[in-house]
């Protein structure tokens, strides 16, 4: 047996030959239908043959118009039984013994509906009232019978015939595609495979003068590339990030994990003496282990407060040791960047202007980890600097912030910070761990802090730190913050 695109080749090698009808080239070749219009429109696109569509209704009988075809309508075998019963008719009971239940339940109602049966209200039988259909005659058998003998031609029957067997389920009307075929530009009896590729072996021979390409489609989009999914630190840092944005941030630069302990203690109003400052708590580096310079000036001045005090501070009294300040160490808290931007922003040209900063980076304890705590983390670091600001300044800024990200449960603790007065503790409630979790701290940037910076004495500034993995796992309900590290991060 040949292969289906041969036989429709072979088919139409005749000058002025087509193919009528895909689906009984198909049943005639016996080949399946699919397979030959598949077939078709390969040969189409390579121009071989031209196809035009065909549409074709019919009507299949379904599985109980077979029976009918085969054993008689349901009404004419009832009607049978109850003229063969006589006068006494029968009862339901036995009419469905007699003939099957199903059938006696359609015929009863159509014999009834026809009057050729009737009920006797004294015994309840079923009385056939004639002695068979009009003119001896199954009219339904034989109209599904004409109808199955026209292959479910709609013209095969009248319609009000058409539709009473319709109504009763016992046909369903089909539609089936296929397709005319006729010789296309390019036919050949044979089709010949073209080449796809231009290669250097068709150069070499000068096969390519000869050869037949196939046409290229200049306009035609490439697969696209399946992408993976977002961290979810990623997802909530970058809508961290588009709300504090719309909120009239800027943000500020922090590519610098390693800090000096001057910009990220000292400049901060933090003693030397401080617990934080210890190796148990802050990981220094070893090498370079201390940093080249820092502005000489401000050094001097922030030296004095630490040592003497000023704007009404008595400072720490105790010796200011230079080689302390100038420890290099990684970062604990952005605000070391914060405590930059703060003194440029004192010293720019032109004088002080307010301004509002953000940030979103990594830091670093020297912490146990638990499942609420890293050794490394995200924090997120936010200022407002600008003239006779307030405390309820802070807290509206931090209630809207987390509320455009969808945590409304908030609760602000007194808390205390070398470099702020007053201080708030700020905690989240988590749904699933079922406590409050502490995810940031906030305050008042102290005089102490900010007048060494060269900033006027009415500015104020208020400053927050928040935790990126904090928040997120509230909002994601994630009840282990190790969780969203490594392998065990659920990305979907």
């Amino acid at each position: 047996m040949s292969d289906p695109e041969s036989a429709i080749l072979s088919a139409l090698s005749s000058e002025g030959s087509t193919i009528a009808d895909t689906y009984d080239f198909a049943e005639a070749q016996n080949f399946d239908h699919n397979q030959v219009v598949g077939v078709s429109k390969s040969l189409e696109g390579d121009a071989y043959i031209a196809l035009a569509e065909l549409t074709t209704q019919f009507y299949v009988l379904q599985k109980e118009a077979a029976d009918i075809v085969t054993n008689g309508s349901q009404e004419v075998r009832v009607l049978d039984a109850l003229v063969k019963a006589g006068e006494a008719g029968l009862s339901i009971a036995a009419l469905q013994t007699e003939v099957g239940k199903d059938i006696s339940k359609i015929g009863m109602g159509n014999c009834l509906k026809n009057k050729w049966a009737k009920k006797d209200k004294e015994s309840g039988n079923l009385i056939a009232t004639v002695n068979g259909p009009p003119e001896g005659k199954d009219e339904v058998k034989e109209q599904l019978s004409a109808l199955q003998a026209a292959n479910g031609d709609p013209k095969a029957l009248d319609d009000k015939s058409m539709q009473a067997l319709k109504r009763r389920k016992l046909i369903s009307l089909v539609t089936r595609k296929s397709y005319t075929i006729s010789r296309g530009p390019s036919y050949q009896p044979k089709r010949v495979k073209k080449a796809a590729d231009l290669t250097k072996e068709m150069f070499d021979s000068g096969s390519y003068k000869t050869t037949a390409f196939k046409e290229y489609n200049f306009q035609t989009l490439g697969e696209s590339v399946g992408g993976g999914y977002l961290h979810p630190l990623l997802k909530v840092r970058a809508e961290f990030r588009k709300i504090l944005m719309q909120m009239g941030f800027e943000e500020m630069p922090t590519n610098k994990w390693v800090e000096s302990s001057f910009w990220n203690f000292d400049s901060l109003f933090q003693p030397q003496s401080h617990p934080a400052r210890d190796a148990h708590d802050t990981f220094f580096i070893k090498e370079p282990a201390a940093t080249v310079s820092v502005p000489e000036d401000y050094y001097e001045r922030v030296k004095t407060m630490h040592e003497s005090g000023g704007s009404g501070s008595i400072g720490y009294r105790y010796d200011f040791k230079r080689e302390e300040a100038f420890k290099n160490l990684l970062r604990t808290h952005t605000t070391a960047i914060s405590s930059q931007m703060l003194y440029k922003l004192a010293n720019q040209e032109g004088g002080f202007q307010p301004a509002r900063y953000f940030s979103i980076d990594r830091v670093f304890r020297n912490e146990t980890m638990d499942a609420t705590h890293l050794c490394e983390f995200h924090q997120v670091e936010g200022l407002v600097a600008d003239y006779d600001l307030s405390l309820g300044d802070l807290i509206g800024t931090i209630e809207t912030f987390f509320k455009k990200i969808g945590i409304t449960k908030l609760r602000f603790k007194p808390a205390f910070n070398p470099y702020t007065e007053p201080s708030m503790e700020i905690f989240g409630y988590h749904p699933d761990l079922k406590k409050w979790t502490e995810i940031g701290n906030s305050g008042m940037f102290r005089p102490e802090m900010l007048a060494p910076m060269g900033l006027p004495e009415n500015v104020r500034v208020i400053a927050w730190g928040l935790s990126l993995e904090r928040p997120t796992m509230i909002k994601y309900r994630i009840d282990n913050i190790r969780n969203l590290f490594g392998h065990k991060v659920d990305l979907a």
